[in-house]
């Protein structure tokens, strides 16, 4: 026979009665995000030209934006990977290896 242990039961009234500042504040920041996000596209609609080596494209600038943004984040994040490679290994080499 397996024994359950049960959850305390909450309260939904009381809960519902609690001022929640954090709850608020979080859905202020996240209104706050939502708007400046809109407003953004909004003010990056405008086409313009991107030269690449051999083509030119026209896209919105909000696209290209986005686009410039992704390409830095997942450079970053290689780097990163690849520094955290580079320590790992200089630190396995300079510890002694224990043959006993």
């Amino acid at each position: 026979m397996r024994l359950r242990h049960r959850r305390p039961r909450i309260d939904t009234s009381e809960v519902a009665d609690r001022w929640q500042p954090r709850l608020y504040a979080r859905l202020i920041v996240l209104g706050l995000l939502v708007a400046y996000a809109i407003a953004f596209i909004l003010e990056n609609r405008k086409q313009v030209s991107v030269h690449f080596v051999l083509a030119t494209a026209r896209v919105s600038l909000v696209w290209l934006i986005l686009l410039a943004l992704g390409v830095g984040l997942l450079g970053g994040i290689l780097l990163a990977q690849l520094e955290r490679r580079r320590r790992r290994r200089s630190h396995e080499r300079a510890e002694p290896s224990d043959a006993v």
